[in-house]
């Protein structure tokens, strides 16, 4: 039961990004700018045929590759061979799953990625709510396995 609540948590993430998306096209211009705190964010319409940085670029098959991959591992861990992962690991784990899939969405309906926010303190590339989900929840798994899952890392002698 408790993988449902790591799925609805996963689906809400994706409802979350599929509809900034949504407004981002509805109310800004391809390249436009809408300030929202001055000289930290503003929201920008930016189509990204690419990842990270806009690398790999035409390569959406790549992409949705490693995605069908990463939820074939998932699973696969959950029901046939689980870790010792905690529930925060595992929030984590869903919130990187639900990033990736609300940018897998927009690249099997649309062929790029639409991302909004963009940051004004420092020059880099325009991310959205998916990418801030995938990054937020790969630094917070890392941080918690490493300092403070410590079952994760135990050596099973068997």
């Amino acid at each position: 039961m408790q993988i449902l609540s790591y799925l609805l948590f996963a689906l809400a993430i994706v409802g979350v990004d599929q509809f900034t998306k949504y407004l981002t096209v509805a109310n800004i211009p391809l390249h436009g700018e809408v300030p929202f705190l001055e000289g930290i964010l503003c929201f920008s319409y930016e189509k990204n045929f690419g990842a990270a940085f806009s690398s790999f670029q035409g390569m959406q098959w790549l992409f949705a590759l490693i995605f069908f991959g990463l939820t074939a591992m998932i699973l696969f861990e959950y029901y046939k061979k689980p870790l010792p992962f905690t529930k925060f690991d595992r929030w984590c784990i869903a919130a990187i799953w639900a990033g990736g899939l609300g940018n897998m969405i927009d690249r099997l309906r649309l062929g790029y990625v639409i991302d909004m926010l963009k940051t004004q303190f420092i020059s880099f590339p325009v991310f959205n709510v998916a990418d801030s989900f995938i990054t937020c929840g790969c630094i917070a798994l890392m941080v918690h396995l490493v300092f403070f899952n410590k079952e994760f890392w135990k050596d099973e002698k068997k």
